[in-house]
């Protein structure tokens, strides 16, 4: 639970001007610019069917809370020392997440330690009133969030209405000060008021700056790291550049780089799209056809792309989706390929003389089943939404100059999923309903592809070579919270910082290709019939190795975070029992004791 804010902190330290690769991160000190930990919290949906963001009423259990919702942005906060936070539009279990004093003050402030600003998202306190009702007058929204601890609105209504709330006493000067006192301070941190902007330390990034060859190689490495590959039979690729003869591109994302970016994009220094990758890169007579207008494929060109297929020695197919499916104030409904273009890639890979290859362009994950089965596609790529280097890196791969090695970041579930209501936002699954709740962590149904899963073009091999302790013994002065485990909190963080655990790993290339390669290190729960987990990331590493080398990676792991989860009412327990850490197929159990 506690690996999913590693995103977020490598992303604040990193946006305020810190290296998040060991650098130095204080509470103080000057900012590049503010990084804000959004959406907090439980925000899950955004408009499924008739039910939209302004208006939903998250119901989340205690429990739920605190080992799925709230680590991400507790980490956010601790480890990435963000200078703010921005709160969602949404209520949580009925409290608008802006005017809960809960979760902005006695969580974010005082069990955090968060000392930056609070901002609504825009018009979220607007919403509080004129959407939910939960507040009866406009004053009545200002003052439920300014005493809440939020600090900057985005929109207006604090500018029309604070006044007014102050005049009918809703709302204490002392209120106003305070948000005042926390965005001034982080402003200040980022020299708005240390005279002409063009000559502080950040003044003088500019699009020159931000277009550097430095920037541009950084931009294709993290395209190519993100690349997983789903399906490789009988080694179709990585394609061979001296023996291929010609190409067929085929697919509604084939010949745009505008997907690239996603959604909430910046500027692009480069449009390279993955048929002119190809083209500019490899000197093979490549032949193109859309086969669908745009990614929702209503209507399909099938004659032209099998015409170009029955030709073409190699056939790359690239589909998926868009941000005309998926993007801010749009859910998705359903987990299958939009429109016909499961009936296109089938009928193509049907005509192709040799098997064709699938690249999937898309955020989320879609069920390819019947590409998974299929023998005539016998290699499947995702690359998700790979940024302006993704044409670039896709094509990279497709031969063999990039041997992926990334890792799927989320579950990619059946169609059948789509069944479970968005509004549904329980983890843990209920057989008496039928619900198979949610995530690699607790969910019980089939998969399509699993969270953590990816091949390479090469073999690697794990095996723990030592662990420093079989078993785990854990003893407190408190009473346990219930048999059979003890509370985290009970342990003291002096009683967690001095239970060490660590683990040696070694990991080694069989195959005949360099490859950068990351290594997931999962914990197996010992007792999923009481919340646990059925297993969780607890760490990762990356290694990059030659053909043939071996290195040993070593992972320190806090048995507080790591072996825990949370009991029905939110607090962190371990239970006793057996559990197994485990990388690939190599697994050592630990016993715990209390």
């Amino acid at each position: 639970m506690f690996q999913q804010g590693k995103y977020a902190v490598a992303y604040a330290r990193g946006l305020q001007g810190d290296s998040f690769e060991g650098g130095e991160i204080k509470s103080e000190g000057s900012l590049m610019a503010s990084a804000c930990c959004k959406h907090y919290t439980a925000h899950d949906l955004d408009n499924w069917k008739g039910v939209d963001r302004y208006s939903f009423d998250a119901k989340v259990t205690e429990q739920d809370m605190a080992d799925t919702f709230q680590p991400p942005f507790k980490a956010c906060v601790e480890q990435g020392k963000a200078s703010g936070i921005m709160c969602a539009y949404n209520r949580v279990n009925g409290v608008p997440s802006c005017a809960d004093r809960n979760l902005l003050t006695a969580t974010a402030r005082q069990q955090w330690g968060f000392e930056g600003y609070i901002a609504s998202d825009c018009d979220a306190v607007a919403i509080i009133h004129d959407v939910q009702g939960y507040a009866k007058e406009p004053e009545d929204a200002v003052a439920a969030v300014l005493k809440a601890g939020m600090d900057v609105n985005c929109g207006s209504y604090l500018l029309k209405h604070t006044k007014s709330a102050v005049e009918q006493k809703k709302v204490s000067e002392s209120d106003i000060d305070r948000a005042l006192l926390n965005l001034f301070s982080i402003r200040m941190r980022l020299g708005h008021f240390d005279g002409d902007p063009r000559k502080l330390q950040y003044g003088t990034i500019n699009a020159t700056s931000v277009c550097s060859k430095d920037h541009q190689g950084l931009a294709l490495e993290a395209a190519r790291s993100g690349i997983v590959l789903l399906k490789n039979e009988a080694a179709l690729l990585p394609f061979s550049k001296a023996s291929t003869k010609s190409l067929a591109v085929i697919g509604p994302n084939a010949n745009s780089s505008a997907i690239f970016t996603g959604n909430y994009e910046g500027y692009p220094c480069k449009n390279v799209s993955i048929l002119q990758a190809l083209e500019s890169l490899y000197n093979i007579p490549t032949k193109f056809v859309q086969g669908c207008e745009f990614a929702n494929c209503t209507s399909i060109s099938t004659d032209a792309a099998v015409a170009v297929a029955k030709e073409a020695d190699r056939v790359v197919l690239v589909m998926g989706l868009d941000q005309s499916l998926e993007r801010e104030k749009l859910d998705r409904v359903e987990l299958g390929l939009p429109g016909h273009q499961e009936d296109l890639i089938t009928a193509v890979a049907e005509a192709a003389v040799n098997p064709v290859v699938l690249v999937l362009l898309c955020g989320g994950p879609v069920d390819v089943s019947f590409a998974k089965r299929n023998p005539k596609i016998a290699s499947i790529l995702w690359a998700g939404y790979p940024g302006e280097a993704g044409g670039v890196a896709v094509a990279q791969t497709l031969f063999g100059d990039n041997n992926p090695g990334g890792k799927l970041p989320v579950t990619w579930y059946p169609k059948e999923f789509s069944k479970v209501a968005m509004t549904d936002m329980r983890m843990r699954p209920d057989p008496s309903q039928g619900y198979p709740g949610r995530t690699y962590r607790f969910y019980t149904g089939p998969t399509v592809y699993e969270f953590g899963y990816g091949l390479s073009y090469t073999n690697y091999t794990y095996k723990f070579i030592s662990v420093s302790r079989g078993s785990l013994f854990l003893n407190s002065s408190s009473a346990v919270k219930k048999s059979g485990s003890i509370s985290v909190s009970n342990l003291g963080s002096k009683g967690c910082k001095s239970i060490k655990f660590s683990a040696q790993v070694r990991v080694t290339n069989h195959g005949g290709m360099a490859g950068k390669h990351p290594v997931l290190l999962f914990v197996r729960g010992n007792n999923t019939g009481s919340g646990g987990t059925k297993r969780q990331l607890v760490e990762f590493k990356t290694v990059v190795l030659r053909q043939g080398e071996t290195k040993d990676i070593g992972f320190d792991i806090n048995p507080c975070e790591s072996f825990s989860h949370a009991d029905e009412d939110g607090a962190l327990v371990i239970n006793e029992g057996t559990l197994c850490i485990g990388v690939g197929d190599d697994e050592r159990a630990i016993n715990v004791a209390i």
